[in-house]
């Protein structure tokens, strides 16, 4: 392969992409611990949950400090959780597999429009990548679905993510997105009225949320995006069921599945449509 100055700059941006996740990673710690809780999510400064010391700025490396101080508090040392690394990690990931996906058509744009139709759309998915990790996280904690970060997402998502299609000049997809946040809002609604003991209405505000990035990528991401959730909470039922962790009558947070079968839409809804339309000789 002949390093090219693309290429180069491409590389640039995908291992900035995954310092930005681990600083990002690390803020999301702290909205994880204090929203649900009603804290400041500014102040007071991070500190050891045990003991009270404040963490040094020396000590608040992503990932890095944890690992050098072998997981534990640098006054009491006593343990600190290896979630909180993890998190960090995890957006990192996250962050570099969006600018994999995203970051090549910026680069290999000859017009100022599509740049920036480009740049948006990058920074919409990078968003959607946030409150991903932040959501499932507080869905598991504490089985809710916070208004402070998914009716904003609204917004965001529209602004962003319609920018980016206006400049395009992209109308189908622009219907799509607005089709498919209505479609998976409504659907989501009628569930959560007929069983309402199943499905909160923080799930149906999520619904509209990842129906108006999924649309907005294509119909086939829709419909995987929207079919995977309940694939794959089902598998995670059955999975406790087996293993006598719950029972038929038990509550799970439907949040974290929403946002990993969002995600396997976006990531592969493509190939995954074709290869069932194939299946079924329709391909």
């Amino acid at each position: 392969m002949i390093w090219s100055q693309d290429s180069a700059v491409l590389w640039s941006l995908l291992v900035l992409g995954g310092v930005v996740g681990l600083a990002v990673g690390s803020f999301l710690n702290v909205v994880v611990y204090r929203l649900p809780a009603g804290g400041s999510l500014v102040a007071p400064a991070s500190s050891c949950p045990d003991c009270g010391a404040a963490i040094r700025s020396y000590d608040n490396i992503p990932v890095l400090s944890w690992l050098l101080l072998r997981g534990r508090c640098r006054d009491c040392r006593r343990p600190i959780s290896a979630r909180y690394p993890a998190v960090e990690a995890l957006t990192a990931i996250l962050f570099v597999v969006v600018a994999v996906v995203f970051v090549p058509p910026i680069v290999g744009s000859h017009s100022v429009v599509g740049s920036i139709a480009g740049v948006l759309g990058l920074l919409a998915f990078l968003y959607l990548a946030a409150i991903s990790v932040t959501l499932a996280l507080i869905d598991i904690d504490t089985r809710t679905l916070p208004n402070a970060i998914v009716l904003p997402s609204y917004p965001v998502a529209s602004i962003l993510l319609g920018g980016a299609l206006v400049l395009r000049g992209d109308l189908d997809h622009l219907i799509s997105a607005a089709v498919g946040g209505a479609a998976l809002f409504a659907f989501y609604l009628v569930l959560a009225l007929v069983r309402p003991d199943g499905m909160g209405y923080g799930d149906v505000k999520l619904a509209g949320v990842l129906g108006l990035y999924l649309g907005a990528l294509g119909w086939p991401q829709l419909a995987i995006g929207a079919f995977a959730a309940f694939v794959l909470g089902g598998l995670f039922g059955v999975v406790l069921l087996i293993t006598r962790r719950a029972t038929r009558s038990s509550g799970i947070p439907f949040g974290p599945w929403m946002l990993a079968g969002a995600w396997l839409g976006i990531l592969f809804g493509g190939p995954l449509w074709s290869g069932y339309l194939a299946l079924i000789g329709l391909g």
